[in-house]
């Protein structure tokens, strides 16, 4: 991505810790909590929300798409559609979290954007780079895991 002209990249970042939680249903005469491994994404959607308002307050954009579905960007959606005009397609990346769930857009992003799509996985993972790219810096592998 660092190839296309008049493209910048923000980054977030991930924590990992542990934490002591509660189990739901403890067993009995066992214990009441369990100590599990906590993952948070820091930064991304303050990031995405920042840039969003600079870009139209800077006249950067005529229009913008936002690939989301955290509710935290519903507000800095709202205010650039109401203070600026701004049209905001929000594409809503939906995975169901198990078997027979139905994945569902955010209310909140629905309400807020000019527009909101939803994009299956099966789109999302074709709309993906190539497992492995060569630039003039070397060649660049995604993990097996993505």
């Amino acid at each position: 991505m660092r190839t296309i002209g008049n493209l910048t990249i923000h980054f977030g970042k991930y924590l990992r810790h542990p934490v002591r939680m509660a189990l739901t249903n403890p067993p009995q005469g066992g214990p009441a909590t369990v100590e599990v491994w906590k993952t948070e994404e820091k930064g991304s959607d303050v990031n995405l929300a920042t840039y969003l308002i600079l870009d139209v307050v800077e006249k950067e954009c005529e229009a913008v798409v936002v690939i989301s579905n955290d509710s935290d960007l519903a507000e800095p959606i709202r205010q650039v559609r109401r203070r600026f005009g701004t049209k905001v397609v929000v594409i809503h990346p939906l995975r169901a979290t198990a078997p027979g769930l139905k994945a569902r857009p955010n209310y909140e992003l629905v309400k807020a954007a000019s527009k909101s799509v939803i994009i299956s996985e099966s789109a999302l993972h074709a709309c993906q780079f190539p497992a492995t790219l060569t630039d003039e810096h070397g060649t660049i592998t995604k993990p097996a895991g993505w």
